[in-house]
């Protein structure tokens, strides 16, 4: 009796060795880590994390050892680096998804079918990120209005729109090529003549034999423009929207000048009043080269890359003008006991410390001594690493704004082939009915 006890209490002693040690198996496993490589950047989380979804590729320990590499004793994952800090995510935060706008939605949902995630937040995130942020363009309710709309607004939508954009664009390369040509010295004549209070004043004007050519020509590419600012405002469902679109402010001022200065030289022929507000409004011409941005998706994209990134350039502009002060503040009183010295005070200096911070470097100011190279080699420096810190901003928000575009143009391709698709199921369904009828 007394062998029996003893054999039960070893039995029972053994059983619980063998529990302490299963228990502490598993909190050796729980608390274990382990190291994910996505494309050479390494992730480290604990089995415990991953395992909170066994049915994903990462939670389930048969599946992930698929990518295990023993000589590195790490998963590997030649997938994207940015999309796994959110997929890691998911699992720390027990199920939670944030799509990061930056982006393109189709790679971030290929990578969640990838790992197998949770099927639902694929429509999840195509609801939050399609239906809300994108809004649907308003067209003419009438049908003449809104094929005409389409010709005018979406160069893609049509073969007659490709025509109309493409000859928009070569009126607006001529009217930009003759504002160059005609300040060229074949074709215009530079006199300088002094006023009864002696001020003198330079003068540009267009030979006699060239100007009614040049005037020709200006006028035909004023009559396109006016014709197509006007057709897009009547065409217009949106008026108040269209009288905000800079697009269309720009396409406002880039015409204004010519009607400007027809009637200055009507009015107040050739006076000095006159002649100065023609040389102003002439320089205002320029701005037509801006109307090509209606036609160009790149130009867009880097207006709305400098808007959303205008935050960073105040910054960029703050950080420069600190700079410029301190290293003009510098290079002064480092030069200031040369006799030969060019900075004659601090604010002759600026023009000097904004050229080396953007490395452009002129020459025309330059330190002498010693100190003063120092100072310029420091601030040549400095301003490598300044403008260097937006950079990576910028080009993200472009990058961003760029898929967006590819996307929508994907969007718009698929719509059409859809459409076309329809139609010629509609026609071929037309051609069959006038037979089945004979028949019956």
């Amino acid at each position: 009796m007394a062998i029996d006890l003893i054999n039960i209490k070893e039995r029972e002693s053994e059983d619980d060795t063998q529990f302490v040690h299963a228990e502490r198996q598993d909190i050796q496993i729980n608390n274990q880590r382990i190291v994910v490589n996505v494309s050479g950047l390494r992730f480290e989380t604990y089995i415990k994390t991953l395992e909170t979804f066994p049915n994903t590729l990462l939670g389930s320990s048969n599946t992930r050892m698929k990518f295990y590499d023993e000589e590195k004793n790490e998963l590997f994952f030649n997938r994207s680096r940015s999309c796994f800090e959110h997929i890691l995510y998911y699992y720390q935060s027990g199920g939670t998804i944030r799509y990061p706008p930056n982006i393109p939605i189709e790679i971030f949902i290929e990578e969640i079918e990838f790992f197998c995630l949770n099927p639902e937040l694929i429509s999840q995130i195509r609801k939050e990120n399609l239906s809300k942020p994108k809004e649907k363009d308003v067209l003419p309710e009438k049908l003449l209005r809104k094929r005409l709309w389409l010709i005018i607004e979406y160069p893609e939508s049509s073969l007659g729109a490709r025509i109309f954009a493409a000859w928009s664009i070569c009126v607006i390369m001529v009217s930009i090529t003759m504002f160059c040509i005609e300040t060229l010295p074949q074709y215009s004549v530079t006199t300088i003549t002094t006023n009864s209070n002696n001020v003198t004043t330079k003068n540009h004007y267009i030979k006699q034999e060239y100007e009614k050519s040049f005037f020709a020509i200006e006028t035909a590419c004023i009559v396109w423009f006016s014709f197509e600012l006007v057709a897009r405002f009547i065409l217009s469902p949106q008026k108040c929207h269209f009288a905000k679109n800079l697009l269309n402010v720009i396409d406002l001022l880039s015409i204004t000048p010519y009607f400007i200065t027809l009637a200055t030289k009507e009015f107040y022929n050739n006076e000095a009043s006159s002649i100065e507000v023609i040389r102003v409004i002439r320089l205002v011409r320029v701005f037509r080269i801006f109307k090509l941005s209606r036609h160009s998706k790149g130009l867009q994209i880097l207006g709305k890359t400098l808007k959303t990134s205008l935050r960073e350039m105040v910054m960029l502009g703050f950080f420069l003008c600190v700079i410029v002060v301190l290293f003009s503040s510098a290079v002064y009183f480092a030069e200031f006991h040369l006799s030969d010295t060019q900075f004659n005070s601090i604010p002759d200096a600026f023009w000097w410390a904004v050229v080396t911070i953007t490395t452009v470097g002129y020459g025309d100011i330059r330190p002498i001594g010693l100190w003063g190279k120092i100072v310029g080699a420091l601030c040549a420096v400095a301003g490598v690493l300044t403008i260097a810190l937006p950079v990576p901003v910028i080009v993200s928000n472009f990058n961003h704004f760029y898929q967006l575009e590819t996307e929508k143009k994907k969007i718009l391709r698929n719509d059409t082939e859809a459409g076309n698709e329809h139609k010629s199921h509609i026609s071929a369904k037309s051609k069959v009915s006038p037979s089945n009828e004979s028949k019956i």
